[in-house]
């Protein structure tokens, strides 16, 4: 069958390159850039699977910067359009998919449903149909890392879908049978629930992050060694040793605003915990950039924007907030992160070279540790105490 795909973000082009292994699938996207990357085999973003699956694989996709031509007889448009958090709204700006909803019902084909993938508020989906005056529409969540989406959907921990109907079990068997894994779990309930599950899942792997993150905030303070109190502490089985090693703050495209938003959600329900993850991060950022300051140093070095190792993506990475907190400290400050081309980032200096970096640098700041710093342990300030995410 026809399958579209509009967004080639990670959940975008993991799924398109996972359901063409099958189907005919076309990919939709705003930037002719990556429309031309997409169809040339190149794959726009860092994941180790896409790349693989691009040289290896016979894939029946295309990418196309027509939604006429990406949308006409489509079976399910998968909607994967980006929902960045809107401060000053309290919600997710949607419009993207909501552009998306209405160039569909445009095409007004009754064989098409279309499938949100993009993470949204609870009630959203509910608030289309009665807005646009449609049915063909529910939400299915995803559960992607960055780097690894591809992988995550060829192994995938479940398959939740917004609906309990044919129509939402053959798109689940969609995902199910072009994967690797046997076996899966799938779910099936209302959009509202769904939506969610993947605001709850998101602001649960938050909490871990800023716990283990306060551990070590403590550990550090007191002049204790952290990662001996982790490891004890983790080898309890009812809490397990993933999602246990400090950072600078959670950063990434999602956790941050997935956390703001189930906070909006909030707004007329009794609450402590959730507002608690927020400010936990916050927090946790500012010390950071206290401990550097403590340091009195005259020039900082920024190693890495990327929000984590195998990652070439740093939108709200968590060391953009410490340098944003530094900036007010008068301290000079420098950027290594070889994946710019520019030589300025937000106004301040980017260095190619790893050595100059090393040398003009007093203080090195890296979220995630890399043999390459082996030689500054005496400028380097890192928490990342296992070298891993």
């Amino acid at each position: 069958m026809k399958i579209a795909v509009a967004g080639t973000g990670y959940v975008g082009l993991s799924l398109a390159t996972l359901l063409s292994q099958n189907n005919e699938v076309v990919a939709l996207d705003i930037i002719p850039q990556k429309v031309e990357m997409i169809n040339n085999r190149i794959s726009p973003i860092q994941d180790e699977y896409i790349e693989k699956f691009f040289k290896e694989k016979e894939l029946n996709l295309r990418a196309t910067l027509d939604y006429k031509d990406a949308f006409a007889g489509a079976r399910f448009v998968i909607i994967s359009t980006p929902t960045n958090y809107n401060d000053e709204t309290h919600f997710f700006d949607t419009s993207s998919v909501e552009d998306i909803i209405v160039k569909v019902k445009e095409i007004n084909d009754p064989n098409t449903v279309m499938v949100v993938k993009s993470t949204i508020p609870v009630g959203f989906i509910n608030n289309m149909k009665e807005k646009y005056e449609i049915d063909n529409i529910f939400f299915s969540p995803e559960f992607l890392r960055e780097g690894k989406a591809l992988y995550d959907n060829l192994y995938p921990s479940r398959i939740i879908v917004g609906e309990k109907s044919k129509r939402a079990e053959e798109f689940a068997n969609l995902l199910s049978s072009s994967a690797i894994k046997e076996d899966i779990t799938i779910k099936y309930m209302n959009s509202t629930e769904a939506e969610a599950v993947k605001l709850f899942a998101n602001t649960y792997l938050a909490l871990r992050v800023s716990y283990f993150n306060e551990l070590d905030t403590y550990a550090e303070l007191k002049g204790l060694n952290s990662q001996d109190i982790i490891e004890g502490v983790c080898l309890d089985s009812r809490i397990g040793s993933h999602y246990n090693n400090p950072s600078f703050g959670y950063g990434g495209y999602c956790l941050p605003k997935d956390t703001k938003q189930l906070l909006a959600n909030y707004k007329d329900v009794p609450q402590n915990m959730i507002e608690a993850i927020v400010k936990s991060n916050d927090t946790r950022k500012q010390h950071v950039a206290d401990m550097i300051m403590k340091k009195n140093p005259k020039v900082v070095g920024i190693y890495r924007l990327t929000m984590k190792s195998g990652s070439d993506n740093f939108r709200s990475s968590a060391i953009q907030s410490v340098i944003n907190i530094l900036k007010e400290k008068n301290v000079e400050i420098d950027i290594y992160e070889p994946t710019l081309k520019d030589t300025e980032f937000e106004g301040l200096k980017v260095i190619k070279d790893l050595d100059e970096f090393k040398n003009v640098s007093d203080v090195i700041l890296a979220n995630r540790y890399d043999k390459e710093l082996a030689d500054e342990t005496e400028k380097l300030y890192t928490r990342d105490l296992f070298a891993r995410d």
